[in-house]
């Protein structure tokens, strides 16, 4: 059964349940939701989407643009593991990132700021320093 981005609600403004009376259409498809883990290399994969586009999701990544607010530096550091995770908690323990992650680098702890499932590249705000 293809996976689709539904248009109807399936519940009532009251909390009753609405029968839908349409069918899945091919411009409702959407795919799997990507699960970007911390790897020991950088992995992305680029998929066709609707108008002849492209988009590049990150599979696995080892390296993450990290930027300094004090100093308005910006630098490229490895990741090493996932402290905690805003979105579920279990992502933290299986290493998955998403926005708003907080992951542990070589300069200290960062958050993820860019989407790696949806736009193909990690960002992060440097927001406590290693002593």
């Amino acid at each position: 059964m293809a996976i689709t981005q539904s248009s109807e609600k399936k519940r009532k403004s009251t909390g009753g349940r609405r029968i839908i009376a349409k069918k899945k259409k091919k411009y409702e498809l959407s795919n799997i939701p990507t699960m970007p883990t911390i790897g020991k290399k950088d992995e992305r994969k680029t998929i066709a989407i609707m108008g002849n586009k492209t988009k590049t999701k990150v599979k696995h990544a080892l390296k993450v643009n990290v930027l300094d607010k004090k100093t308005n530096k910006c630098t490229m550091t490895e990741l090493q593991t996932a402290r905690e995770n805003p979105a579920n908690r279990n992502y933290a323990r299986r290493n998955i990132i998403t926005k708003g992650a907080i992951i542990s680098t070589p300069l200290g702890d960062v958050r993820i700021t860019s989407r790696p499932g949806q736009t193909g590249s990690v960002n992060a705000i440097l927001i406590e320093k290693k002593q």
